[in-house]
């Protein structure tokens, strides 16, 4: 690939943007899709985990208010007040455990202590064990200061009971202790434990989370792990950095979000009379943005087609649109070679379109202007060599007259060295001035020279002026175009007899030509004879010319002699300016001609 074409560079910048903007869009729209869908996901879960603390709230109260049937139940809190030992205390106390078993299905056993009797009694599935003389098992006294503890989730036991119950299973349980006083004292008259099934908050908690992808963990105040989804961690103490980071922000609020390791963690406390638990849902990131991420592979899967069908337009664009500048550059490469006739074919209708029509036209009049170069070379020379009679050695003549200059001087004859000074001024500006155009300002001074010899030749029978503005006479003007002109006054307008002949030339320009006006007293041209000069001398140089330029080298060597006329003058006009150029002719009165030359500025 060319990377200094272009092709290349008009490929590369017109996918490039598209690129980076769809590339920049999709980033934002991504990062802004992802912080929408998390705000969202937070406010979500907030929601659900506080319905979930309303409902495990709902279950301690409810757990809370059986656990207050030993004060409620009057036949049971005198049993423990009086601390009889017999058989119909007996069955108080069966029947006041049993109803308390049977008063929701989550209770597992319920435990009962009498301080007074020394008695323990366990009811587990209906089946009531009473044992006597133990002491109160530790776990189911609460801390001091304290009536009521809410005991982790742990494994099932039998409190202690010497002889177990084989057919029953343990199983996970929470457990409501509670200290049975005697109002108005603090003095302790039993300890009743209630053991909750763990399937009760796991019920709870399974709403709260897709175990799938979601874990959940609902821990204590010193971070023990009450529920989890995961078995192995239940009854166990939370050990992950992220708890122990945010143990402040758990203590502080009811409610919070925080995001780390890639997981967004949404937390709910549970603050009740009897506990103070903790809900923490942890949503990894990959599942918290699944649906973003299906989005953006759609996305991504749309760029690519997009791109892919971007990237084959733009290529098909891009070599339409350089495909003519490649042609327009082979056809420059045909002329660099010197081919100056390649054929420029048509390019369409916009700017490089018009590129190739301008060179095409650029070509067109290259060749025009080296033919006129070449017709007005070859008339100039023509021109010249006529007014030599291309016959006498030119350098030879000129060292010859200026031996005779000098010689004229030595013998004190100064009007001969000013006639050989005139003339040799003439050959020279002939000779060395090979230019096919020259200033306005030298071609007046070789008419000046010509008027020297005819004033000598016609003994000053006429009177020669020039008025000519200086900022005129830089202006270029084909070589040897004046004096043909004068040479006419003398051939056809000049008496022999007369002696107040005028010939006046002038020159004036406005915003587009260059007039020159070339006046005399001399005779007039009869109208016929004018009209029919004038439409002669445009189509006989024409004629003339073309001719020339055809003919070649040949012409050069075998020229016929002929008179310099004014024909000569306005075909090599017409060589250098084209068709804006002209030249007219017109009568004076009572006698004499003017000619006007136009030459476009």
């Amino acid at each position: 690939m060319n990377w200094n074409s272009i092709r290349t560079k008009l490929i590369v910048f017109l996918i490039l943007p598209i690129i980076l903007s769809l590339g920049a869009g999709m980033f934002i729209s991504y990062s802004l899709t992802t912080q929408s869908v998390k705000e969202r996901a937070v406010e979500q879960n907030k929601n659900l985990l506080y319905q979930g603390y309303r409902n495990i709230a709902g279950l301690l109260q409810e757990l809370n208010r059986i656990s207050l049937t030993a004060y409620s139940d009057s036949e049971l809190y005198r049993v423990l007040n009086a601390g009889h030992d017999d058989v119909a205390a007996n069955s108080t106390i069966y029947a006041s455990l049993n109803s308390i078993y049977k008063s929701t299905p989550d209770i597992f056993q319920v435990y009962l202590f009498g301080v007074k009797d020394r008695k323990a009694t366990l009811m587990t599935q209906t089946t009531p064990k009473r044992w006597q003389g133990a002491a109160p098992y530790a776990d189911a006294v609460p801390p001091e200061g304290r009536s009521v503890f809410l005991q982790s989730t742990h494994e099932s036991h039998f409190y202690g009971l010497t002889s177990p119950i084989p057919e029953i299973k343990h199983e996970q349980v929470f457990t409501l202790h509670r200290r049975i006083e005697r109002i108005p004292s603090n003095e302790p008259l039993g300890f009743l434990s209630i053991d909750v099934k763990l399937s009760s908050l796991q019920d709870i908690a399974e709403q709260l989370y897709d175990s799938r992808q979601e874990r959940l963990y609902v821990t204590d105040t010193v971070g023990n792990i009450i529920y989890s989804g995961q078995e192995e961690m239940i009854g166990q103490a939370m050990n992950e950095d992220w708890y122990d980071e945010h143990l402040e922000a758990f203590s502080q609020n009811e409610q919070g979000s925080f995001e780390i390791n890639h997981s967004m963690f949404v937390y709910q406390r549970i603050n009740q009379e009897n506990a103070d638990w903790l809900i923490i849902k942890e949503i990894p990131e990959k599942h918290l943005l699944q649906e973003a991420n299906r989005s953006v592979m759609i996305n991504l899967i749309m760029f690519g087609l997009a791109l892919l069908v971007i990237i084959t337009a733009t290529v098909l664009i891009s070599i339409r649109v350089t495909a003519p500048i490649k042609r327009l550059a082979d056809y420059m490469n045909e002329v660099k070679t010197g081919n100056l006739n390649v054929a420029v074919l048509p390019a369409g209708k916009d700017e490089i379109g018009m590129l190739t029509k301008r060179f095409r036209t650029m070509m067109e009049t290259i060749n025009d202007l080296i033919l006129r170069e070449y017709k007005l070379e070859l008339s100039s020379k023509t021109s010249q060599l006529k007014a030599l009679q291309a016959q006498i050695n030119p350098h030879f003549l000129n060292n010859t007259l200026q031996i005779i200059g000098t010689l004229a001087l030595e013998l004190k004859v100064p009007q001969i060295y000013t006639l050989i000074s005139a003339l040799a001024k003439m050959m020279h500006y002939s000779m060395h001035n090979s230019d096919s155009t020259v200033t306005l300002k030298d071609e007046l001074e070789h008419v000046k020279a010509y008027m020297e010899l005819q004033k000598e030749r016609f003994e000053n029978r006429f009177s020669y002026a020039s008025e000519v503005p200086d900022h005129l006479l830089h202006v270029k003007v084909p070589k040897l175009i004046l004096q043909p002109i004068m040479e006419n006054y003398f051939k056809h307008g000049l008496s022999v007899t007369e002696t107040d002949g005028r010939i006046r030339l002038q020159a004036s320009q406005d915003e587009s030509y260059v007039f020159i006006v070339i006046e005399n007293n001399g005779a007039s041209i009869p109208p016929g004879q004018l009209k029919e000069l004038s439409l002669e001398l445009q189509r006989q140089a024409e004629a003339e010319f073309d001719a020339e330029a055809e003919a070649g080298e040949s012409v050069r060597k075998e020229l016929i002699p002929a008179t310099i006329g004014l024909h000569n003058v306005l075909a090599r006009l017409r060589l250098v300016y084209g068709e804006a150029a002209s030249l007219e002719l017109e009568n004076l009165e009572p006698a004499g001609v003017r000619i006007i030359l136009k030459l476009p500025v």
